[in-house]
């Protein structure tokens, strides 16, 4: 308790904690999006339970990799070496996932230029499998997110419990975002495939991070950001078309 009180009186722990938050969020950016376009492919009915799933997942995913913060630590140690390139567990755990993103993209951009048609038969069927496939998928996307995030707070402070405020308060964001986010992905199929080409770049991004390439998160969303930015200009250029040919009408 007497450490808690310290933690509270302290300026430096107070800063610490906001950058953390700000970061974790940021940093929960990417679960969100890969989450949000997952779960939009599910029938409705599915759709929300799917995604707390998903995020309560996450959060407990990351509450238990704090609770082994030596053995998280442990990971970044390099374990094997390649062509005299040497990768330690963050490193292979961060290029699997990233090629799954790059692969889980690439997919759904085929699926969406070239749609193939369901048949009835197996309606029921496919409903099934699709919302345990979802599932299994967002919890291997989770882990790898989580342990990115996890290092991430390890790297910028001591503090444990400043850790546990940190990841609790980017959960909460993400559950609260998750439903406005996917229905806004769902309402605008343009929207859709800027969201896939994000998830190529975040999972070229953790493969070149995978393979000691540092880049610099800053440029990644800023690129997110500035795509974000012409694909509003974008929107609102079509909804003024749409309204003056309906006046015209």
């Amino acid at each position: 308790m007497e450490y808690l009180l310290e933690l509270a009186a302290s300026p430096t722990a107070w800063v610490a904690l906001a950058t953390l938050v700000v970061m974790e969020i940021v940093l929960g950016i990417d679960n969100l999006i890969f989450i949000s376009i997952l779960t939009n492919k599910l029938p409705e009915q599915h759709r929300q339970k799917a995604r707390r799933i998903g995020i309560g997942m996450a959060l407990i995913l990351r509450l238990a990799l704090l609770s082994t913060i030596a053995f998280i630590v442990q990971l970044t140690e390099p374990v094997i070496e390649i062509l005299g390139q040497a990768f330690s567990w963050k490193d292979m755990i961060l290029i699997a996932g990233g090629l799954f993103l790059v692969w889980k993209a690439t997919t759904e951009i085929h699926h969406s230029m070239d749609p193939a048609p369901e048949d009835p038969k197996t309606a029921a069927s496919t409903v099934t499998l699709g919302f345990a496939a979802a599932i299994g998928q967002i919890l291997m996307l989770d882990m790898v997110f989580s342990i990115d995030s996890i290092i991430t707070a390890v790297g910028m402070t001591e503090h444990l419990p400043i850790m546990i405020i940190a990841v609790v308060a980017s959960v909460l964001v993400m559950l609260l975002a998750a439903d406005p986010l996917a229905k806004f992905i769902n309402d605008n199929p343009t929207v859709v495939m800027l969201a896939l080409g994000f998830l190529i770049m975040i999972g070229m991004t953790l493969i070149a991070e995978g393979f000691g390439a540092h880049v610099p998160k800053g440029y990644v969303y800023a690129a997110m950001a500035f795509s974000a930015g012409i694909e509003v200009l974008n929107m609102m250029s079509r909804r003024a078309k749409q309204k003056k040919a309906a006046q015209q009408a």
